[in-house]
């Protein structure tokens, strides 16, 4: 058999494993709303996702006093874990992961949640046991900085220009482009795909049987 392409595959998760991207909007929305700060557009409010929540709200709040930052993310967390045990992940998700870990790739998750709302994810989605590690914002530095994916190929012993780093934002393809790793864009979830193709990813799916059979054909 042709030796395979890459030996580690890295996902992010919101947006690109898990159909999260609106629910996030909406509660960084609601919490601008619970504080009477000035309420962002979706479009600013899907900029930031797949930083880490701190960097993310003052993204959106530039002006944002830091004595608010602790209720601004209260308030975050309350909208959001009223709705993350209903978020589904993107139809054909599942199947894609079980048949890259029957094909022998190592996978990981770098993601910009944190590690409680990770491990609330997976859990709910019953996909603890598929990664073989997983590494989020508040445990290193936010993409994208590539401390994850640097940690991550450490970690499991990996070679990075063997790793290929899969999102749906631009702050996934750049902590690729700063790691030296391969990227690719998935255009079903933040960040439109004109925006990604600026990072020249190696492919760009538009749904996930489209990433499943790329994954199979050509990593």
């Amino acid at each position: 058999m042709p030796k395979k392409r890459f030996d580690f595959i890295v996902f992010d998760w919101d947006g690109t494993l898990m159909d999260s991207t609106a629910t996030i909007v909406r509660s960084i929305q609601g919490a601008a709303k619970d504080l009477g700060l000035p309420v962002p557009k979706d479009a600013e409010a899907a900029h930031v996702i797949g930083l880490g929540l701190n960097e993310a709200i003052f993204r959106v709040f530039p002006n944002l006093d830091e004595k608010l930052l602790p209720r601004m993310i209260e308030r975050y967390r309350y909208h959001y874990f009223m709705r993350d045990h209903e978020l589904p992940l993107f139809p054909g998700v599942r199947e894609m992961l079980t048949e890259l870990t029957h094909e022998g790739y190592f996978l990981a998750v770098a993601t910009g949640k944190s590690r409680v709302g990770l491990n609330r994810a997976m859990n709910s989605s019953q996909l603890l046991s598929v990664f073989d590690a997983t590494r989020c914002a508040d445990e290193t530095f936010s993409k994208p900085h590539p401390a994850m994916l640097q940690e991550l190929t450490r970690e499991l012993g990996q070679e990075m220009h063997r790793t290929l780093m899969i999102g749906d934002t631009t702050h996934d393809l750049q902590m690729a482009v700063n790691a030296g790793a391969a990227g690719l864009a998935v255009e079903y979830g933040a960040h439109d795909a004109q925006m990604l193709q600026e990072l020249a990813p190696v492919f760009s799916a538009r749904n996930v049987p489209e990433l499943h059979q790329w994954l199979m054909e050509n990593a």
